[in-house]
């Protein structure tokens, strides 16, 4: 059973043939606003992962998932919350990437995104990518 009090958090890397990767920014009011991270969001009481990432990315970015695979689980720790970020490659989409959400969206290369721009679990997910 899940601990209550781990926030079990989605998030899609979304890679263009160029590769490069979608990141978000945190929107004001938001803990951690202003810094990027990989998109996507908290997952729903008794919904399978791979439904929460689709519908997150629906959600926020208005695209649909065609195609994803897990990648990585992370757990991490804030000093204001615990997450489970389980992390998904997206492989495949309909639709272009948009903000739903009023938040702003770049596409970045990794090789060159510097880590301070991220949220630091974000950042341990970009040195965990470059080292794949």
């Amino acid at each position: 059973m899940a601990d209550a009090r781990i926030l079990h958090v989605m998030a899609g890397v979304l890679r263009r043939p160029d590769g490069r990767v979608l990141i978000a920014e945190r929107p004001p009011g938001k803990h951690l606003a202003g810094l990027w991270e990989f998109p996507g969001g908290k997952l729903e009481p008794g919904e399978a992962p791979r439904d929460g990432l689709r519908r997150e990315l629906a959600e926020e970015l208005g695209i649909t998932v065609a195609h994803a695979e897990p990648w990585l689980v992370l757990p991490w720790r804030y000093d204001v919350l615990e997450l489970r970020l389980d992390t998904w490659r997206v492989l495949d989409w309909r639709g272009e990437p948009h903000a739903r959400e009023g938040q702003r969206l770049d596409w970045v290369d990794p090789r060159t995104l510097a880590p301070d721009r991220l949220a630091p679990a974000d950042r341990e997910l970009l040195r965990r990518w470059l080292a794949d």
